[in-house]
């Protein structure tokens, strides 16, 4: 029996790895697409005043879609695996996210077969276009925004812990979503403005930087989606516990995360 409950409790873990481990991925390379919510959503761009008359509209990177999904994980890995699970899976994700890129990098110095060029010369309105630029511009990010993502990614995801877990001395082992919601406004409102300071306005290319105001201006806007989501998926984190705890037992779910607690230096 014993054997078991330790095979659900790692295969749990490898599970939830992988979750956010790939939906991490999967946000950084469609980052580089940036949308408009207003139009998605059928309405017209909010124009929204702020530093020194900046207007601004939610333009948001695609990645954001599917954020959330990080959020939850990040949350119910802190409930069950302490800090230490988080601290685990966030580093290989940033080093698996290097890799990616370095990759990514590599394959677009590939010179590209002439028939691929031709075959892929024309679009569906019969315009020609470089495909090899288009895969290039699409694929390839600035040193810069690599960087700023990288380090944001790290710095959110290490104050997400220490703030989930300052939250939980007080919870305990009730109200999660003070303790899940609480630490994600925080470590989000730091990623949103870090990787925008870094990528736009320390590393940006010369004469290309962006101004103080516009990093704030941008990088609020950002926070705000950010705030209303995390706000809007808290049920789910319910929902996950409900389906971790039936998995694991009512028992054995109610020990790991006492020990969580324990190894993270916040039980009561």
């Amino acid at each position: 029996m014993m054997n078991i409950l330790k095979s659900k409790r790692a295969n749990l873990f490898i599970i939830l790895s992988g979750i956010f481990l790939t939906n991490a991925l999967i946000a950084e390379i469609i980052g580089v697409k940036i949308f408009s919510l207003e139009s998605t959503l059928g309405f017209n761009p909010a124009q929204i005043p702020l530093f020194n008359n900046t207007a601004l509209d939610f333009n948001l990177t695609a990645g954001v879609i599917i954020w959330p999904i990080v959020f939850i994980t990040t949350d119910i890995i802190n409930e069950y695996y302490g800090k230490q699970g988080v601290k685990k899976i966030s580093f290989l994700t940033a080093g698996f996210i290097s890799y990616v890129f370095i990759v990514i990098w590599i394959v677009t110095l590939l010179s590209p077969a002439g028939f691929w060029l031709e075959v892929n010369s024309i679009d569906s309105n019969g315009n020609s276009f470089d495909v090899n630029y288009a895969f290039n511009t699409l694929f390839r990010q600035g040193a810069g925004i690599i960087i700023g993502s990288l380090v944001a990614f790290l710095l959110g995801q290490l104050l997400d812990v220490y703030v989930f877990h300052k939250l939980r001395k007080i919870t305990g082992n009730k109200k999660l979503w003070v303790r899940a919601t609480g630490s994600t406004l925080v470590s989000q409102l730091v990623d949103s403005f870090v990787v925008l300071f870094i990528a736009f306005y320390l590393l940006a290319p010369n004469g290309s930087a962006w101004s103080v105001s516009q990093v704030l201006s941008v990088g609020l806007i950002n926070y705000i989606y950010k705030f209303i989501i995390a706000l809007a998926i808290t049920p789910l984190l319910y929902v996950a516990h409900f389906i971790i705890d039936g998995y694991l037992g009512k028992e054995k779910a109610g020990k790991m995360m006492t020990e969580a607690a324990e190894k993270s230096g916040t039980l009561l």
